[in-house]
């Protein structure tokens, strides 16, 4: 297990399609040890998926605790092979991205989803969120198809900041 490097922006791995994987096998509980330790390594990080380490597995890691913009928060999940079944609502609001790391957006997201996929373990599990979870684990799951928030943003012009601050 360790802190792994974080690809960047024009990284092409980001941009590609992520296969689905056995969550018992050793090399899945390998890639999602490492996604803890790596996200650990970026205090205020919220999620960070398999793409960003240059592993191109549907896997990825979302954890909202004690963020001031968590309204709903399910601990730490680490979804594999995960798939959004439901998304509602609609809701602009400015993201940023370990890969993109100068910039923020504007980005629009559904306020409330249901995810399901299995856990490292094998288990099946259901989530059901909204707000803030929501949009992290939404934007986890474009990283799986090869899509960052660029891609999600009206008006590169308009709706794209450069950072100010990394928190």
């Amino acid at each position: 297990m360790a802190v792994r490097e974080v690809l960047r922006y024009p990284d092409p791995a980001l941009k590609q399609v992520c296969e689905d994987v056995d969550p018992g096998d050793e090399q899945t509980r390998v890639v999602v040890a490492d996604l803890m330790e790596t996200m650990a390594s970026f205090p205020g990080c919220v999620g960070i998926a398999a793409p960003q380490i240059g592993e191109l597995v549907r896997v990825v890691l979302v954890d909202v605790t004690g963020h001031r913009k968590t309204t709903t928060c399910h601990g730490e999940l680490a979804l594999v092979n995960p798939q959004l079944l439901n998304a509602q609502g609609a809701e602009v609001a400015r993201e940023g991205c370990l890969s993109i790391p100068d910039f923020t957006a504007n980005v629009r997201r559904a306020t409330d989803i249901v995810v399901v996929g299995e856990q490292p373990d094998g288990s099946h599990l259901t989530v059901e969120t909204e707000g803030f979870e929501a949009r992290c684990i939404l934007h986890e799951l474009d990283h799986l198809d090869g899509l960052l928030f660029l891609d999600r943003v009206d008006s590169l012009a308009t709706d794209v900041f450069r950072r100010k601050a990394y928190k």
